[in-house]
């Protein structure tokens, strides 16, 4: 544990991922004069024999070295906090429950708000940290209210904030993002300037703290499968499947498609059938030349979470991860204990907005809020 003596300067818990964008956030706030404290989450690591544990290409042995090797470049703290239990049981599991319930969740969210800024956050606090600190894009900003709500980032082409909308008021006043004011490009310089090994590095891909894996072959572990039908916009069978719990709306493979009838040869589910056992796909090119101005989508949201009030005119949402900000319009609101709903009447037809699914509202570059899609009309 790090002792709880008087200190001199402000403490920070750095969330150090091996990557190159928490060193630099490390390096950046000793800089500015912050006593650090490195700290490397153990998210959940399969055991052998573990069912599909050879799918998960987890990274866990190799990041956690590449973190040491930051902490000692800086000569500061190095923590192990063992989140393995708390990640699957609050982040695979519940993946997993969601897909075998025909929803589509976001297990980045989920890593977030209950491993990141909910227990590797209390755990900081505990231990006297002043602030937390992570490599995300984004940032926080004080309102004419002296409330702190999360912003849009310098570098939006790497902006995060749509995985961070589940932080409250009470989060975002204890946590730093150093790199708010960089472009991409920027950290690498920096990584060089500092001397950090991560400085050559490559972004990491795949889901968070699992790295790169199969993950639909993941899921057919898990949900297994059951063959079904591939229909067009009119029903006619036009391919096949796998099962229809392993696709999201909007998802362009994974499905075959056995006849040339199909005109363009990107094809899109819009449509899942629990019950029947069939997708439905469309080209999207199609869609958007039929769609009709007056054609709108209304939405609505369950566990929703809001750091200001929404504005009547001007609001936005994103429904995936760099997806196009669409226009919306609050409908009913609903936030007695444990039921924060939102309808929400979006400016246009939407095909791909599936149960489980995050919505994001932005004002401006300010980012207000989210909830989870329970139903669409």
């Amino acid at each position: 544990m790090i002792s709880t003596r008087v200190k001199t300067k402000k403490r920070v818990f750095v969330g150090l991922s091996g990557g190159v964008d928490s060193a630099v956030s490390a390096a950046l706030l000793i800089d500015q004069g912050f006593e650090v404290i490195g700290v490397f989450i153990k998210g959940y690591v399969p055991e052998a024999g573990e069912a599909f544990s050879r799918e998960i290409g987890c990274t866990f042995t190799e990041d956690k070295r590449s973190a040491m090797k930051a902490a000692a470049t800086l000569g500061i703290p190095f923590l192990t906090l063992d989140l393995s239990s708390e990640y699957k049981r609050n982040v695979v599991d519940q993946m997993i429950r969601e897909y075998q319930n025909g929803n589509t969740p976001n297990p980045d969210v989920f890593c977030n708000k209950y491993i990141k800024f909910g227990y590797f956050f209390d755990f900081a606090l505990a231990n006297g940290a002043d602030f937390v600190a992570t490599g995300h894009y984004a940032r926080i900003v004080k309102r004419e209210t002296s409330e702190a709500v999360l912003a849009e980032p310098k570098d939006t082409n790497k902006s995060q904030t749509y995985f961070l909308w589940t932080l409250e008021t009470k989060h975002l006043e204890k946590t730093i993002f150093p790199l708010c004011d960089l472009e991409k490009s920027q950290v690498r310089e920096l990584a060089k300037k500092f001397g950090l090994p991560q400085a050559t590095k490559k972004d990491s891909q795949g889901l968070c703290f699992l790295g790169k894996f199969d993950f639909k072959e993941f899921l057919k572990g898990h949900v297994g499968t059951n063959p079904g039908d591939v229909l067009d916009a009119k029903g006619n069978i036009i391919g096949s499947h796998d099962g229809v719990l392993l696709y999201t709306l909007g998802e362009r493979h994974g499905f075959s498609v056995t006849t040339t009838k199909m005109e363009s040869p990107v094809l899109y589910v819009t449509k899942k059938d629990l019950t029947k056992n069939t997708i439905t796909v469309e080209s999207k090119l199609e869609d958007t030349e039929q769609q009709k101005p007056r054609d709108k989508t209304v939405i609505n949201l369950s566990d929703v979470n809001l750091t200001a009030r929404l504005p009547l005119d001007g609001l936005t949402c994103r429904l995936k991860y760099r997806g196009e900000l669409i226009g919306a319009k609050i409908l009913e609101q609903n936030f007695r204990p444990n039921q924060n709903t939102l309808k929400v009447e979006l400016a246009k037809s939407v095909k791909d907005a599936a149960c489980g699914q995050s919505v994001v509202f932005y004002y401006l570059d300010l980012c207000l809020g989210g909830g989870i899609i329970v139903a669409n009309e």
